[in-house]
């Protein structure tokens, strides 16, 4: 079964992330949240534009979870994975992924009105 990766393609910075992740050897796969495909996760394109979300094994994860699945999908991320999904660096990792995630959230949603 393949990974998906929900991501915000309108938003510049998650792109431009992204694109880096694409060029990169991984098995995932990539879905912008406004295609048809991004409906199997029973979230509108609100909810997908929150925090990022990966279907793994027929589960969704988001946030800095699904960070983890990602890198832990591309052999040059593996580190990131191992450092990250310690305890205490993965509840400092998710509290920052959070305020950030949100405030992106905010400026995306402000410039597509």
């Amino acid at each position: 079964m393949t990974t998906k990766v929900f991501f915000n393609e309108s938003c510049k910075i998650c792109k431009k992330e992204i694109d880096l992740y694409k060029k990169m050897e991984n098995d995932l796969s990539w879905v912008d949240i406004h295609q048809q495909e991004a409906k199997v996760t029973n979230l509108d394109t609100d909810q997908l534009s929150r925090r990022l979300h990966v279907l793994d094994d027929g589960k969704l994860y988001s946030g800095a979870k699904a960070f983890l699945i990602v890198w832990s999908r591309i052999p040059k991320l593996k580190i990131l994975n191992k450092i990250f999904s310690l305890p205490i660096i993965f509840q400092v990792f998710h509290f920052f992924y959070e305020i950030i995630a949100y405030f992106l959230y905010l400026k995306n949603k402000a410039f597509s009105k």
